[in-house]
């Protein structure tokens, strides 16, 4: 959990600056969304958290860019 907790800090919360809180969650479900289903993760040999899922997922969003 710190981990991500970190990355999400790096990547999302202190990338760049918001103009409201609305504009924030925003960017954290959109991150969120990254992490999860598109961004690779070592401990799970390169293939995103939600691979390991033994049923798959239809309401996965494109990732951002």
């Amino acid at each position: 959990m710190e981990r991500y907790q970190r990355i999400m800090a790096e990547e999302v919360l202190y990338a760049r600056e918001f103009t409201s809180e609305d504009a924030r969650s925003a960017a954290i479900t959109v991150w969120n969304i990254h992490y999860n289903y598109h961004r690779p993760h070592s401990a799970a040999a390169g293939k995103p958290p939600a691979a390991r899922l033994r049923e798959s997922v239809t309401n996965v969003e494109p990732s951002y860019t």
